[in-house]
């Protein structure tokens, strides 16, 4: 769940995760809904700018806070739970009979919130790390070492988290073809920076934040002991320039037929030459695995050439490096304010960073993710919202069914294969069947840098084991206090945590229509991505199977083409245009999601619908998308996230005929699309 790119990946508040949402409607709309979604007066129309005119007012009275690189709805829910969240670790502080998980949990906040002992430690918990990449000594010791680098940090699918510092990233789930057999999946890494694209693209912008980065691994380096940092800093700058040349594109690692490609251990010495892989994965607790699948093969046969090409000194100096940086908010205050001038400031425009508790936060739910779930869960979600919600969700998953009946263009085989999905698809709301349990990592207090680092070889050992494990269509990608919901295609399954199962997203004391018109947005946007130009490609047992007649792709390529013809036109800025490509599966599920939400809506809403239903409904979902961004986050997003930018997934209702009657949405206006123009999919 992290396009958020900080330390140790531990945000957890706007979560804009590939299959999943980034979605967070404002209100219910509708008869009985409390408040009712109401347009702001503009000097704009509807028909012209409908993101301005449904959300001026909020646009003009609100700033971004100065720890955040961008604000909205979303981000106030997430900022709501923290601080509950935040309440309950206290209170187990408090109690001195509070034992097992619940206690881990205490212990790493409260270890990590400890400054003072930090700043006493200085480096001191850092030199074991960085003495053991010392001592490497020869290319067999360098393979050795990044073996024990891997950790299982990434996942392009469900979440698509491309990102880590480490030179491979590692993602444990069902194969492709084999979705009976847990598989693990090895991915590009090894770059500070969030993606390719900011250090092979030549303009100002890229090039001046190419300059601040390598200053910045030399003051990391030398705030961490090490001499000649200016050289160092250049040659492990230039060695990831390097990688860089070799890594896929976004648009590319989100093609699932170009992920898909199985090696035996036999193919990475002929594919990847350069470095040894039986003494890369014996490292890496993969030594009995047979096969895998290389999501990126030219990076992997990329960095394999450099490992064999490159002198170990700047091997040495890189791993030293992203050491320091990947473990920055647990070492003394000058390397989280070095992490922040950076990643922060340069990166993402942020101004100020976050108070610590935040930070501590953050970390501790990246750590110890389900069971700071089960304390939210045991205090803030009754357990009898889960049926409701569970009922809410299948009466949508049957308005998606009703709309798949009634596509003239669909055969009835490929029709048969659509229905079967829905009529198989896992949906799990608020919190996991089975609670994980976490008795086998090791939480020590006063050792914040020590319990980060467990906390992920912990992680990764689970999800490791998961290899001689049966599959499990029930598990979760994503912890209860997570604000945000998603997709599994490989599991044919979504997850709803509680977190957004709350006002305004849903409210227990509000009537139906109010929680259709808000969580309704959702569900349909997450059933929808089990049909986008992604999840379209897996069958009803998570298969990677064309389930489709020729003719039938050929009109759902055809309709998804004038969707990445209608999003590549949107221009945030003179010189950068959304990715139609890159955020087409978004787009899908946005469009079917809203559409299949409307007629769950107008069918819960009977014949006593109030006369303005329609228009309440979509001034609810574009509020929802209430957000303002800092000038360089925005540019972040437009070039590695998959969604586009929330004005222009606003404006995805210029699809949908009923909005053009609840607006009086005429020719001329500027979102106006004449109905041959207007993207239907499903």
């Amino acid at each position: 769940m992290k396009t958020h790119w900080t330390p140790l990946k531990t945000a957890l508040t706007l979560a804009l995760c590939g299959a999943s949402l980034a979605f967070a409607p404002a209100h219910g709309a509708g008869q009985d809904a409390a408040p009712a979604a109401k347009a702001i007066t503009a000097p704009v129309l509807p028909g012209d700018d409908f993101f301005a005119y449904a959300n001026g007012d909020w646009l003009a009275k609100t700033e971004i806070p100065a720890d955040r690189s961008s604000w909205g709805a979303f981000a106030a829910m997430a900022e709501t739970s923290n601080a509950r969240i935040v309440k309950l670790i206290e209170e187990v502080s408090a109690d001195k009979k509070a034992k097992g998980d619940a206690r881990k949990v205490a212990d790493f906040y409260n270890t990590f919130m400890d400054e003072a002992a930090i700043e006493a430690k200085g480096v001191a918990p850092l030199k074991p790390l960085l003495a053991k990449i010392d001592a490497i000594k020869d290319k067999a010791s360098l393979t050795r070492a990044l073996g024990q680098s891997l950790r299982a940090d990434v996942d392009p699918l469900n979440n698509t988290d491309f990102f880590t510092e480490n030179l491979f990233g590692l993602w444990i789930a069902q194969g492709l073809n084999d979705p009976a057999r847990n598989t693990p999946y090895l991915l590009q890494g090894g770059l500070g920076m969030p993606d390719r694209a900011y250090y092979l693209t030549d303009s100002p912008r890229m090039a001046e934040l190419r300059s601040k980065y390598q200053q910045h691994i030399g003051a990391m380096l030398k705030l961490a002991g090490y001499p000649d940092t200016e050289a160092r800093a250049a040659r492990v700058f230039e060695l990831e320039m390097k990688i860089a040349r070799s890594h896929a594109s976004r648009e590319d690692s989100a093609d699932i037929v170009k992920a898909n490609n199985s090696w035996t251990r036999k193919d990475f010495a002929a594919k990847a030459p350069g470095m040894d892989w039986n003494a890369f994965f014996k490292s890496a607790g993969l030594a009995g695995e047979p096969t895998f699948i290389v999501w990126h093969p030219g990076a992997l046969t990329g960095a394999a050439a450099l490992v064999g090409s490159t002198d170990v000194a700047t091997w040495k100096d890189f791993l030293a490096f992203h050491q320091v940086n990947h473990l920055a908010a647990t070492l003394p205050k000058a390397f989280a304010d070095q992490y922040f001038e950076f990643a922060g400031k340069a990166l993402s425009g942020t101004p100020q960073q976050s108070a610590r508790w935040k930070r501590a936060l953050a970390a501790t739910n990246e750590a110890l993710d389900e069971p700071v779930g089960r304390l939210y869960v045991e205090r803030h979600f009754p357990a009898e919202n889960k049926a409701r919600v569970q009922k809410m969700v299948g009466n949508i998953i049957a308005a998606f069914s009703k709309r798949i009946d009634q596509l003239d263009w669909m055969a009835p085989a490929t029709r048969a294969q659509a229905q079967e999905k829905l009529k198989t698809m896992y949906v799990g709301v608020a919190y996991p069947d089975r609670w994980r349990s976490y008795a086998g990592l090791k939480v020590l207090p006063g050792d914040a840098l020590g319990n980060a680092v467990r906390a992920e070889q912990f992680h990764s050992a689970q999800e490791i084991a998961r290899l001689k494990q049966k599959v499990d269509r029930s598990a979760w990608a994503m912890p209860p206090q997570l604000v945000n919901a998603v997709n599994l295609p490989l599991q044919n399954a979504m997850n709803f945590p509680a977190a957004i199962l709350q006002p305004p997203f849903f409210d227990p004391k509000a009537s139906d229509a109010a929680n259709y018109g808000a969580i309704g947005s959702i569900i349909g946007h997450e059933i929808s991505h089990s049909f986008d130009d992604q999840g379209a490609q897996f069958d009803a047992q998570g298969r990677l199977r064309d389930w489709w007649t020729k003719e039938d792709m050929a009109h759902f390529k055809g309709a998804a083409d004038k969707l990445v013809a209608q999003f590549s036109a949107y221009k945030p800025f003179p010189d950068l245009a959304v990715n139609g490509q890159l955020t087409l599966s978004e787009n899908l599920a946005d469009l079917a999601g809203v559409a299949a939400a409307y007629d769950a809506y107008k069918a819960s809403l009977g014949q006593d619908a109030p006369a303005d239903a329609d228009k309440q409904f979509f001034l609810g979902y574009a509020q929802a998308w209430q957000t303002k961004v800092r000038e360089a986050a925005a540019r972040q997003r437009v070039l590695t996230d998959g969604h586009a930018p929330a004005e222009y997934r606003t404006a995805i209702v210029r699809n949908l005929e009923p909005w053009y009657k609840a607006f009086d949405v005429k020719p001329g206006q500027a979102l106006y699309l004449a109905p041959a123009e207007r993207v239907k999919v499903w």
